[in-house]
C-alpha cells in the first residue's frame, strides 16, 4: 500500500466518524415538528406565562387581615392574597390598584338595588410574591359642611369588608412610582393618607436601597392622625440615611416636639430649603388639594427641574396645569364643538361649562360608567371614533390608542364616541 493510498483510507474514515456524529446528534435532538415557533418580544410582555403575577381584567383577592394604623382608627390596612394561589409579579413601588365594588341598596330604600363603583387604592407595601396591602382612610363630611355624605368606598371598606371578604381586582398600574437610581437623593412629601404611596417607597428602598439618602416630610394635625408611627420611628432609628420629619398642624395636649413630631406647622418650600442640603434632589408628592397647589408650583419656582418632581394627586384639579396634552397635535376649534354619542344616539354641543367629558355628558342625561373621577383607574375609558381629546394634565392610566378618558378629557375637536 503506498503512502497516497494511506491517506486516502484516513481521511475517508475521518469523513465517516464525522458524518456518523452529526446523524447522532440529530437523532438525539427533540423534533420541533409542529411546535409554534419561539414568541416574539411583544407576545411574551402581553401573554404573560401562568407562572407570572401579572394578569389583565378582574382577578379576585380574599382579605387575610385588616389593622388599624392610626390611634383615631381612621386609617385601616387590608392584606390581601390571591384567590387562586398564583405568585404575584413585582410591581413599581408607589402603584395603586383598581377595586370593582358592590355596594348594596340604600337601608332606607329596600328597593334600591346594588351598584357597581370603581376606586383606585395606593399599595402600602413593598412588593412580596405573595400578597398585597392597601390602607383606606375613612372619608368623613367636611368640618364646615356635615350635611355632606361621607365617603362611599371607604365607608363600605371599613365598616363591611373583613377578614374572608373577597374582592375584585385590577393589577398594579400607574405612573407614580421611585426611580432606582440610588445616586440621587428621594424627598418624600405627604400630606395625611398620601403617606400610603410613600411608605410602599420608602419600604423598598430600607430594603433594596439601604444606603440611599431619603428624607420624609409627613404632615398630619396631631398623634391621632399619625399613621404608620412607630414602623417609621424603627426605620428611623435602623437607617441612618433615612431622614423623619414629622410635621404637625395642631399638636394634642400630649404630643411631644421631637418624640412624636419634629416641627408645627405645615410643610411649605420654606422648611425644605431651611432643612434640606444642597444639591439634586428628586421629590415624590402626594396630599390634599391645599398642599399641592402650593408646594408643587413653589418647587418649579424654586428651579427643581420638572422631571425631578413627581406627584399623585388626590383629585384632578389639584395640582395647577404645565401645559396641555391631547390623543392628538393640538389643532385650533371654534369655542362651540358637536359631541357625537354613537352608541346612545346623542349629538350634543360641548359650549365649555364643564370641566370635563363626563360632567357634561351627565349633566344631559346620560348614564356612562365611571369611578376615580381622576384619570386613574380607567373605568371611564370610551373608544374616540374622530376628533381630539386634551388633558390639562396627563392622565395616570395608560389610554389605548383610538380611546380617550371622559372623566378628565375636554373637546378640542368635533368628536363621535361609542358611548
Amino acid at each position: 500500500m503506498t503512502a497516497a493510498q494511506l491517506l486516502a483510507y484516513i481521511a475517508v474514515a475521518l469523513l465517516v466518524q464525522v458524518i456518523a456524529g452529526v446523524a447522532f446528534a440529530v437523532w438525539r435532538r427533540p423534533s420541533t415538528a409542529g411546535a409554534p415557533a419561539p414568541a416574539g418580544i411583544e407576545d411574551v410582555v402581553a401573554a404573560p406565562g401562568p407562572s407570572s403575577g401579572a394578569w389583565s381584567g378582574w382577578r379576585e383577592f380574599r382579605v387575610v387581615r385588616r389593622e388599624f394604623e392610626d390611634a383615631a382608627r381612621t386609617q385601616c390596612s387590608f392584606h390581601l392574597q390571591p384567590v387562586d394561589g398564583r405568585p404575584l409579579a413585582p410591581y413599581q413601588p408607589g402603584q395603586y390598584l383598581t377595586f370593582s365594588l358592590k355596594l348594596p341598596g340604600g337601608a332606607a330604600a329596600a328597593s334600591v338595588a346594588e351598584r357597581s363603583i370603581t376606586r383606585c387604592y395606593s399599595l402600602s407595601d413593598r412588593p412580596d410574591p405573595t400578597g398585597y396591602r392597601i390602607t383606606i382612610k375613612r372619608v368623613a363630611p367636611p368640618a364646615d359642611q356635615p350635611e355632606l355624605p361621607p365617603g362611599v368606598s371607604s365607608g363600605y371598606f371599613h365598616d363591611r369588608v373583613h377578614e374572608g371578604h373577597v374582592l375584585r381586582v385590577k393589577a398594579p398600574s400607574g405612573h407614580f412610582y421611585i426611580d432606582p437610581d440610588a445616586n440621587v437623593p428621594a424627598v418624600f412629601i405627604a400630606g395625611g393618607i398620601g403617606i400610603t404611596p410613600m411608605m410602599s417607597m420608602l419600604l423598598w428602598c430600607a430594603g433594596e436601597q439601604p444606603e440611599r439618602l431619603v428624607h420624609l416630610y409627613y404632615g398630619v394635625r396631631s398623634s391621632e392622625d399619625h399613621a404608620f408611627k412607630r414602623v417609621l420611628e424603627d426605620l428611623a432609628a435602623a437607617h441612618p440615611a433615612f431622614k423623619l420629619n414629622v410635621v404637625y398642624s395642631r399638636p394634642g395636649a400630649d404630643d411631644l416636639v421631637e418624640r412624636d413630631y419634629q416641627y408645627v406647622g405645615y410643610i411649605d418650600l420654606a422648611l425644605l430649603r431651611r432643612t434640606l442640603p444642597h444639591g439634586r434632589h428628586q421629590f415624590y408628592i402626594c396630599g390634599p388639594p391645599a398642599m399641592m397647589q402650593s408646594l408643587v408650583p413653589a418647587l418649579r419656582e424654586w428651579g427643581v427641574p420638572a422631571d425631578d418632581i413627581r406627584f399623585e394627586a388626590f383629585g384632578p384639579a389639584s395640582v395647577r396645569p404645565t401645559g396641555p396634552v391631547s390623543n392628538e397635535p393640538v389643532v385650533a376649534t371654534s369655542a362651540c364643538v358637536d359631541v357625537r354619542f354613537s352608541r346612545s344616539g346623542r349629538t350634543l354641543t360641548w359650549d365649555g361649562q364643564d370641566g370635563n367629558l363626563l360632567d357634561f355628558a351627565e349633566r344631559h342625561g346620560l348614564d356612562l360608567d365611571s369611578g376615580c373621577r381622576s384619570g386613574s383607574c380607567g373605568a371611564c375609558q370610551t373608544r374616540l371614533a374622530s376628533g381630539v381629546v386634551t388633558y390639562v394634565e396627563r392622565p395616570d392610566h395608560d389610554i389605548p390608542k383610538g380611546h380617550c378618558l371622559l372623566c378628565v378629557g375636554k373637546p378640542q375637536s368635533a368628536l363621535v364616541l361609542e358611548a
